[in-house]
C-alpha cells in the first residue's frame, strides 16, 4: 500500500495511489487510527501532494553508513549517534529547500524513513516490525558551517533543523522489507548516491529498539535512518531527488532564502 496525504480545494485526505499513480483512492480516517475507503477518486493533476506526516517527531541517526563514516574521515561510534529535527523543517514533495542567506555549505543527505504506527516502548527488534507503519523517503539537508560549530559543543539543531531542512514523501509505503531496499539520490538528475539499506550498521529493528528503550515512540513519529557515501553540496537553481525502491522518487527544488 503507498498511502500518500494530500489536499483537494485546500481540504486535506489520506488516499492510497492507483496503479498508474495518476488518481487517488480517497479514504476517510487516518493511518494511525484506521483508513476506510470513500469511493471517491482524485485526479493526481487536480490535487496538492503535501507532506505524509503531519508535524512529526524526527528522530536522526548519524554515521549509519560505513562508507559514509570513511568520507568523513571518522572512526565507527562507539554508540548510536542521535539528533532531532523540529517538526517546522518538514517539507513534501515538490516544495523548495531554501538555502539559507548566510549558508556557505549545505549539503543533501538522502535516507531511508521509518515511520512509527503505535505507541512504542521497550520494543525487542525482533517485534519492531508491529510497530511500524511504513517507511518513506527523506532528505536529511544539514548545513555543514553551523553543523561543525555546534558539534564542536555537543549540539547538533540549527545545522540540521532549518525550515525545509527535512523533506519528507511522497508516500508512506506499508509491507516493505527494509533490509535491501535500493537508494539512489540525484543532483540536476547526476547520481550522488546509490547504495543499499543491506549496509546500514544499526538495523531498522535495530533502531527502534534502540530509541524505544530510552523514550516513548508516538505514532506518526519518523526515524531517519542515515545516510550512505555520497554527500555533497546544493546550491539555489539545483533539484534534489531522493528514490527509494518501493517507495517512490522525493523531489524538491533548492531556492535562495528571500529576507
Amino acid at each position: 500500500m503507498r498511502i500518500v496525504r494530500y489536499a483537494v480545494d485546500g481540504v486535506r485526505h489520506y488516499g492510497e495511489f492507483e496503479a498508474d499513480d495518476a488518481r487517488i483512492a480517497r479514504f476517510e480516517g487516518d493511518p494511525f487510527t484506521g483508513l476506510s475507503p470513500t469511493g471517491l477518486v482524485d485526479e493526481v493533476s487536480d490535487v496538492v501532494v503535501l507532506p505524509p506526516l503531519e508535524a512529526p517527531r524526527i528522530f536522526g541517526f548519524a554515521y549509519n553508513y560505513a562508507s559514509h563514516v570513511d568520507e568523513t574521515d571518522r572512526e565507527l561510534p562507539e554508540v548510536p549517534v542521535c539528533f532531532m529535527k523540529p517538526s517546522t523543517a518538514v517539507i513534501g514533495p515538490d516544495e523548495a529547500i531554501v538555502y539559507p542567506a548566510d549558508g556557505e555549505l549545505v549539503h543533501f543527505e538522502g535516507e531511508l524513513v521509518v515511520v512509527i504506527g503505535k505507541r512504542a516502548r521497550h520494543v525487542k527488534p525482533s517485534e519492531a516490525h508491529e510497530y511500524i507503519l511504513g517507511y518513506t523517503c527523506g532528505n536529511d539537508v544539514s548545513d555543514r558551517i553551523v553543523q561543525r560549530r555546534e558539534s564542536a559543543y555537543g549540539t547538533l539543531l540549527i545545522g540540521k533543523g532549518q525550515d525545509t531542512f527535512a523533506p519528507l514523501g511522497p508516500v508512506i509505503a506499508t509491507g516493505l522489507d527494509p533490509s535491501a531496499l535500493r537508494l539512489t539520490t540525484r543532483v540536476n538528475g547526476a547520481v550522488m548516491q546509490a547504495a543499499s539499506t543491506a549496509d546500514l550498521l544499526l538495523t531498522v529493528p535495530d533502531l527502534v529498539g534502540y530509541l524505544s528503550r530510552h523514550l516513548t515512540l508516538l505514532p506518526g513519529d519518523a526515524i531517519m535512518t542515515g545516510t550512505p557515501a555520497g554527500v555533497g553540496p546544493i546550491r539555489p537553481g539545483d533539484e534534489v531527488e531522493v528514490e527509494i525502491e518501493g517507495i517512490g522518487v522525493l523531489r524538491n527544488p533548492v531556492v535562495a532564502e528571500s529576507l
